[in-house]
């Protein structure tokens, strides 16, 4: 599947819904839909991306997804069945999360520890460091396991896993990746 600039264009401000199961155990939350993953509505589908390869490298699946042009058959109640849901702090898909605003990121927050009470998870992990950090208001955040919960979840900090992330390599990201599966106790 491909699409012209003037087509992913037209999918600016649309949102992607939640891939939310009856029994999430680690929700992942990315920043926010970019315009492939609006075109298609399948979450972190744009080539080039390390989401799906981090989760098959780290265990969390046993199969590598590929949504890039959408979820296959069976792909979203698979990711369920594992006790995996995916989220984004902002709905609204942009070509680059740059162009979301300080108070978007901040809004999405509160609409996540609603997510959160409600869906009752293990492990929330954000990807995207720096958006995490203005999120919550939280500056000094690294990368990994943080103080605080959100509810009863513990709340990790991961990688962004954009093909842009130069810094972290697909190695790195699938062992965060894991140690956050573990943590939510769907690996050993």
């Amino acid at each position: 599947m491909r699409f012209t600039r003037e087509q992913l264009d037209a999918f600016r401000d649309t949102t992607v819904p939640d891939l939310l199961g009856p029994d999430p155990k680690l929700i992942f939350v990315g920043i926010n839909p970019g315009l492939w993953t609006a075109a298609v509505q399948a979450h972190f589908a744009r080539r080039g991306n390390r989401f799906y390869p981090a989760l098959y490298r780290s265990g969390l699946t046993d199969r590598l997804i590929d949504p890039s042009s959408g979820y296959g058959p069976g792909d979203e109640q698979y990711l369920q069945e594992r006790g995996i849901a995916i989220s984004n702090m902002a709905h609204r898909a942009t070509a680059r999360a740059d162009e979301l605003r300080p108070d978007e990121l901040v809004q999405g927050a509160a609409r996540l520890r609603d997510l959160v009470a409600t869906a009752n998870p293990k492990v929330v992990a954000f990807l995207g460091i720096t958006a995490y950090r203005t999120a919550f208001a939280s500056p000094k955040a690294k990368i990994g396991r943080q103080e605080e919960n959100l509810h009863n979840a513990e709340v990790w900090a991961l990688p962004n896993p954009s093909g842009l992330n130069a810094s972290v390599q697909l190695p790195q990201l699938a062992e965060w990746f894991r140690l956050a599966g573990v943590a939510a106790g769907i690996l050993n």
